[in-house]
């Protein structure tokens, strides 16, 4: 189904005109007008998504109580195990033995009186409170750290960057040293691929570093929006404990032949979407107050609308709420996959194969990217668009404008996205090597899905520095003049940061054109 299926809130049925279209000045205009005329305009957007989300919070949460209370107290209270059973090798002497041996006593039967403590869904959900309570430390503690430092960019970049590769190591040695020798596979050649990433980009490192400070700046001077990130990390705990209940019964019900990774992936999908939708919900709000405040000239400014932060969440939750529930499937990956090919396709030489097959890549992902990209929200935030509009109209804005030379040469994304794989291995690695020590056997399945939850936790105050500099990446395509008026040196700065990307995309494109000319058969002229 397509995701402009819209359906009205209110009795209006205008519609925002986008700012990418309807050009600054326009813009600046519709931004600045009070939050009573826009409402009036606004129509609920991407109402599929937020029905199949709702729908999904339902099912899922169902199931996550079912398998909790199915090994609560009470092995296989729901005889859940005779389905597990189908799957099951059978126990006794080789099929065709006219004396089968008797079956030993089975953690799926109900009938059995003798019930292992280490096969109870409270065995396990003791380690899942345990994460969640490391996770939402971790995660105030960062944004503590980031926003109320002067040097809290810095202070960010430097842990995010120094720290994953060396923690990420020593995770995988603390794996080998468990004979978990795929997952210590796994974290090593991540550790090197995040070293040659680094590597590749150290030259981006000093602009990166001024807008992560500027942006830390901005959320400084918004208290406000740093409470709402820690409200919702609440919000997160109360689902996480509903999903760590599930879990525990899941990961105490043995099922064979590998029934448990795949129900915990299923669960773990689940997971990230509703974490993705919280957090995005997080960046429209922090968008628009951000938005307003560079709008307006400060947050104490005169023109300011009542209660600004209050209309940002209604909006969020309300009529922008499918557009964040349908962006949020998809935004994350193609985020992180664009990242990952932009490092290897700066670093190809001359191999013409291997740069056409990069190439390829490039292309679909960066068409991708058009459709699905965080500054989308910004723009539900402003206008209430539907996500794919707003990801279009942010695009083609960059585009027309060529600040998409300086997004593209800013590397903050990936460092937040660093503090959030840290605050996740943190996590998980202080939840598996207790778990370690009690079930050594579950140690690895339940330190992975502890991982998952911190990085949620931690995204969420993540979250907030990243709409900062989202906002401020699309109000400098918007107006430059907001940027100039809000910090002139910053907006010094960040114009010839620009000139400069614009002026070695212009000689490389020359360099590659004339290449290519020299490649070219010569012929005689007439």
């Amino acid at each position: 189904m397509s995701s402009s299926t819209t359906s009205s809130c209110d009795g209006s049925g205008d519609r925002s005109p986008p700012a990418a279209s309807a050009g600054p000045a326009s813009a600046s205009a519709a931004a600045a007008e009070g939050p009573a005329a826009r409402s009036r305009r606004r129509q609920c957007r991407d109402v599929f998504w937020l029905v199949v989300f709702l729908l999904h919070l339902l099912v899922f949460g169902a199931a996550l109580a079912l398998f909790g209370l199915n090994r609560f107290r009470q092995a296989d209270r729901f005889n859940i195990g005779r389905y597990a059973n189908l799957t099951a090798e059978p126990w006794g002497t080789p099929a065709g033995s006219p004396d089968p041996a008797p079956a030993p006593p089975s953690v799926y039967r109900s009938e059995d009186p003798t019930v292992p403590a280490s096969e109870l869904t409270e065995t396990y959900w003791k380690y899942y409170g345990a994460a969640g309570g490391v996770g939402a430390v971790l995660a105030w503690a960062w944004l503590a750290a980031a926003a109320w430092r002067k040097d809290g960019g810095r202070l960010v970049m430097r842990t995010a960057v120094h720290s994953l590769t060396a923690y990420l190591a020593v995770v995988s040695v603390l794996c080998f040293w468990g004979k978990h020798f795929f997952w210590g596979v796994a974290l090593a050649v991540g550790a090197g691929l995040h070293f040659l990433y680094v590597m590749s980009v150290l030259d981006r490192f000093p602009f990166t570093m001024l807008v992560l400070q500027k942006a830390v700046r901005m959320v400084r001077e918004l208290p406000d929006v740093m409470r709402i990130s820690y409200a919702f990390v609440l919000v997160m705990l109360c689902w996480m404990a509903l999903w760590s209940f599930g879990v525990s019964g899941i990961v105490a019900f043995g099922i064979p032949n590998g029934g448990q990774w795949w129900l915990l992936l299923i669960f773990a999908v689940s997971l990230f979407w509703t974490g993705a939708v919280l957090s995005n919900t997080v960046h429209v709000i922090v968008s628009g107050m951000v938005f307003l405040v560079l709008i307006h000239g400060g947050s104490a400014a005169a023109t300011m609308p009542p209660k600004p932060l209050l209309k940002s969440f209604q909006y969020a939750v309300t009529t922008s709420f499918g557009s964040i529930c349908y962006g949020s499937l998809f935004t994350a990956a193609i985020r992180t996959l664009r990242w990952e090919i932009r490092g290897i396709r700066s670093k190809i030489g001359s191999n013409e194969c291997l740069l056409c097959c990069i190439d390829f890549l490039f292309h679909i992902v960066e068409t991708l990217v058009r459709f699905f990209n965080k500054y989308a929200y910004v723009q539900i935030a402003v206008n209430g668009q539907s996500f794919n509009r707003s990801a279009r109209d942010a695009w083609e804005l960059f585009q027309s404008t060529g600040i998409e030379a300086l997004v593209a040469y800013d590397c903050s994304g990936a460092i937040l996205l660093m503090s959030t794989i840290l605050g996740g291995l943190i996590t998980g690695t202080c939840t598996g090597v207790w778990t370690y020590y009690k079930q050594s056997d579950k140690a690895v399945m339940v330190g992975s899905t502890s991982m998952l939850m911190g990085m949620i936790l931690v995204g969420l105050t993540v979250v907030v520095v990243e709409s900062a500099v989202t906002s401020i990446y699309i109000c400098y395509a918007e107006d430059p003049l907001l940027i100039q008026r809000w910090d002139p040196e910053f907006f010094e700065q960040m114009s010839e940061a620009l000139h400069d990307r614009l002026q070695y995309r212009s000689s490389r494109a020359r360099q590659i054109l004339n290449g290519r000319l020299d490649h070219l058969p010569h012929t005689s002229s007439i």
